[in-house]
């Protein structure tokens, strides 16, 4: 990558590789067995990226983060994109929303966070509200200083259960030219409080061991402090939360298609059948050229998005083409690597069909492929009154 060019992006790229070598890489095949990162490597992982200074690396020094850049925040995701979610999750990098605390709220969410004293979720999804936010059915009242809050959260993701969430729900109604329009409002909520229960929620074959939980509030009763931001501003903050992660999501989509192409290179080199190396054969040779042409694609939509954002012309459309592209190229490298491997990219004993599983839910989370498509061609078409 082209953002790989200043001396302190590349001892950061240098830092993330020994840190995944010694520290994530030798637990894959455990976590996937298994199914979940047992608790003791999971804090293992924290403490050695607090030595390293990888944790909390996303968030300004100010607040005692190790204040990355846009293009050092792209390069670290891209490289943990080349491991499990599962693992690269324990070296936190607590979500910019809580750089909206005010006053106490820092002291009590957002510094904990980055000492790591503290582990947030980010609880927007419903059951029946994923990709339609404005049908959620979360809903809080006031109740004169308070807010009673009421409804379910489900596929709200972590590695480890989470001392408190960002919970979003609807706090009214606004009219506007499209008509009526529900105002949304972000809370934190303390796991613990009377009316909250969290639970581990289902399992799911891509990323085993990043856990999901199930959220329920009944009646939860929580102060005006606990709003975080504006009464109404929730979806506001939520979408500059959706903006960075769909970038970071396809870094990461890059740097997984990096290392699948390079087990599919290796293989192809390497595995004779009639007579010479299958990777002479156009069927091969063809599908390597094709992986490695999309993968440069992929590297440059992210870069361009980077440098976008730094000029402030970023579209939501350019967001989305980052998420779209590089979503679906991933799968497709990680589906040609498993036919160049044949059989044996569906064996237990090879990674390959273990990040063949991972990278099929990157075309779903932080917005469908049908979302991101939706996006674009409205972008298209809104200027011409369509």
């Amino acid at each position: 990558m082209s953002l790989v060019s200043s001396h302190e992006n590349r001892l950061l790229l240098e830092t993330v590789q020994a840190f995944m070598k010694a520290e994530l890489h030798p637990h894959e095949d455990l976590v996937d067995r298994l199914g979940e990162v047992p608790l003791e490597i999971g804090r293992q992982i924290e403490a050695r990226a607090h030595e390293a200074g990888l944790y909390a690396a996303n968030l300004p020094e100010e607040v005692g983060g190790g204040g990355l850049s846009l293009e050092a925040k792209v390069i670290m995701e891209r490289e943990f994109g080349k491991t499990s979610h599962a693992l690269h999750s324990w070296v936190a990098r607590p979500t910019e929303l809580l750089l909206a605390c005010e006053g106490e709220q820092r002291e009590r969410y957002l510094y904990p966070c980055v000492k790591g004293e503290k582990r947030e979720l980010f609880a927007l999804t419903e059951p029946e509200a994923g990709s339609d936010v404005m049908g959620m059915k979360s809903n809080a009242r006031r109740d004169g200083d308070d807010w009673i809050l009421n409804g379910s959260k489900h596929f709200i993701s972590g590695p480890v259960m989470p001392d408190f969430a960002i919970v979003f729900a609807a706090t009214g109604v606004d009219e506007g030219p499209r008509g009526s329009r529900k105002r949304v409002t972000a809370f934190l909520v303390d796991v613990g409080t009377p009316g909250f229960d969290v639970r581990d929620g289902t399992h799911c074959v891509s990323y085993r061991g990043y856990k999901t939980f199930q959220l329920s509030f009944d009646n939860v009763r929580l102060h005006q402090r606990q709003i975080l931001g504006e009464e109404g501003k929730g979806l506001e903050l939520s979408g500059q939360w959706l903006t960075y992660g769909r970038i970071f999501v396809g870094a990461s989509c890059c740097g997984k298609a990096e290392r699948l192409m390079g087990y599919a290179t290796e293989w192809a080199a390497s595995r004779k059948q009639f007579g010479q190396a299958i990777g002479k054969f156009q069927g091969t040779g063809f599908k390597l050229a094709d992986m490695a042409t999309e993968l440069r694609a992929a590297d440059l939509l992210v870069e361009d998005a980077v440098r976008r954002a730094n000029e402030g012309t970023l579209s939501d459309a350019d967001i989305s083409m980052v998420k779209l592209y590089c979503s679906e190229m991933v799968n497709r490298v990680a589906d040609n690597t498993v036919q160049i491997y044949g059989g044996m990219g569906l064996m237990e004993e090879l990674p390959i069909q273990r990040l063949w599983r991972d990278a099929r839910l990157e075309r779903i989370w932080d917005g469908t492929s049908e979302i991101q498509r939706h996006i674009i061609s409205r972008a298209i078409l809104r200027p011409l009154g369509a």
